[in-house]
């Protein structure tokens, strides 16, 4: 599954970087773009982790840069166990955006979000397309463990 992880990776990689390359040259830092009537495009800079939590820390991105080389590593050994192509390609995905986001931690000191939904009363931190590719590579992990696996057991057919 290398051959197939590690392009969608690198595919996730570029895409992030050239979005966040586009928004902080194109985008006022705290200016607020309406799109439409539930999204803005909005620059901002996270040095902390999801939800901006230890945001405060002067050491926050160096620790959050290790951990996230930490974890792709061990994503890239289970990349190499894996065995169907949903895995493959959801791992990939997770990889490319902790990679994604922690280059911007080395290069701003801080996560470059941009994207930011809002819809009856609720607003949805900003967020940028690592993030996305991360939380779609978790769903497409939880969706493989719960559903596919599970139906190969209720099928009869469990070969893992």
């Amino acid at each position: 599954m290398l051959r197939l992880g590690l392009p969608v990776a690198f595919v996730v990689l570029v895409a992030d970087q050239l979005a966040k390359l586009w928004a902080v040259s194109a985008i006022g830092p705290g200016s607020r773009d309406a799109v439409t009537g539930f999204f803005n495009i909005v620059l901002t800079f996270n040095p902390g982790i999801s939800f901006s939590l230890f945001q405060n820390e002067a050491w926050g991105p160096w620790v959050f840069s290790i951990l996230a080389l930490v974890v792709v590593a061990v994503l890239i050994v289970w990349l190499r166990r894996a065995s169907s192509i949903w895995l493959g390609v959801a791992i990939g995905g997770i990889v490319g955006g902790a990679l994604g986001n922690t280059v911007d931690r080395m290069v701003y000191g801080a996560v470059v979000d941009f994207l930011d939904f809002h819809a009856m009363g609720y607003h949805w931190p900003a967020f940028n397309v690592a993030d996305s590719a991360i939380v779609t590579g978790v769903v497409m992990i939880l969706t493989e463990g719960l559903v596919f696996r599970g139906r190969k057991s209720v099928d009869g057919d469990d070969n893992s």
